[in-house]
């Protein structure tokens, strides 16, 4: 028995499901902005503290990428 949706319906359902991804993704590009913001910030440290923080260098005996 196939299920009856009046057209209605569908496209309230179809402008819920765009309001959701719409808020999504503002959401995500707000936080992906701020985290790129700090990222930059961050940047502007004294080089020799820079050198102090981990970072990903690749070990030239087996060549994988280790946090030193």
């Amino acid at each position: 028995m196939p299920i009856v949706i009046p057209s209605l319906v569908k496209i309230a359902l179809g402008a819920l499901g765009t309001a959701f991804v719409v808020h999504w993704v503002a959401r995500e590009v707000r936080r992906i902005n701020e985290e790129l913001e700090r990222v930059r910030a961050a940047s502007a440290i004294d080089p020799r503290q820079r050198q102090a923080l981990p970072t990903l260098r690749r070990d030239p005996r087996t060549g994988d990428w280790r946090v030193m």
